[in-house]
């Protein structure tokens, strides 16, 4: 007579594995289509199973911002501080990059939690010890805004190609109003000379601007008086 095959244990459920499996569907499906219905689904458990971990929705996405956040590397010892900073956002924006949604939810968010704040502390804590004062600091937070967090508000959306017919038409539509954009769009896709070849590439441009922002902090720091902070 056969021997009754046991059923495989059941994996305990916990706050990191339910935030965890919710960043890991939010990837996969996107953050539009993750519920707390679907979650459960995806645990194996029953939606009510949830709130003994996450209150409600806004919890859940708090948390899975510090799963993100806790992704960016740790800073580098040993060298300065501008080198420091750079490293640390280029790894906020490769995680930034292997979890798309994640940049629309940090900007919902409204009080930072303590993970978020941990990160934010530990920048400071470099600009300082680069020898800024705490005014400057201050204007470099501000200055870098959601850098710090790797991504940009950009002011051209170029996430959605453009075949080349449709953008002919669109830079013919607008040289009657808007002729400088048009001047602009038409070079940028045509200008095989761009440093960045033809059209956008929206690493370089991340970086582009990164470091404009970083040598003129650099600028700002040399020219200050010494900090008696």
């Amino acid at each position: 007579m056969a021997q009754p095959t046991e059923a495989p244990p059941r994996v305990r459920l916990s706050r990191d594995r339910v935030l965890r499996v919710a960043v890991a569907l939010a990837d996969e499906v996107g953050i539009e289509a993750l519920n707390m219905r679907r979650l459960a689904e995806k645990l194996g458990v029953v939606p009510m199973a949830l709130y003994k971990h996450v209150a409600n929705k806004e919890e859940l996405l708090d948390g899975m911002v510090d799963i993100v956040v806790g992704e960016i590397e740790p800073a580098v010892s040993g060298t300065d501080w501008r080198s420091a900073v750079r490293q640390r956002i280029l790894s906020a924006r490769r995680s930034l990059k292997r979890h798309p949604w994640a940049s629309g939810v940090i900007e919902s968010r409204t009080n930072p939690s303590p993970v978020v704040l941990v990160y934010l502390d530990s920048m400071i804590g470099m600009l300082r010890a680069g020898g800024f004062s705490v005014d400057l600091t201050h204007h470099a937070l501000h200055a870098m805004g959601s850098r710090l967090y790797g991504f940009t508000q950009e002011v051209f959306n170029d996430s959605q190609p453009i075949d080349p017919e449709t953008r002919a038409t669109m830079i013919r539509e607008m040289e009657g109003l808007y002729p400088r954009i048009a001047e602009m769009v038409g070079a940028i896709y045509h200008d095989e000379a761009s440093i960045v070849g033809q059209g956008c590439d929206d690493q370089f441009e991340f970086e582009f601007a990164l470091d404009l922002l970083l040598n003129g902090l650099e600028t700002l720091r040399r020219q200050a008086p010494p900090s008696s902070e």
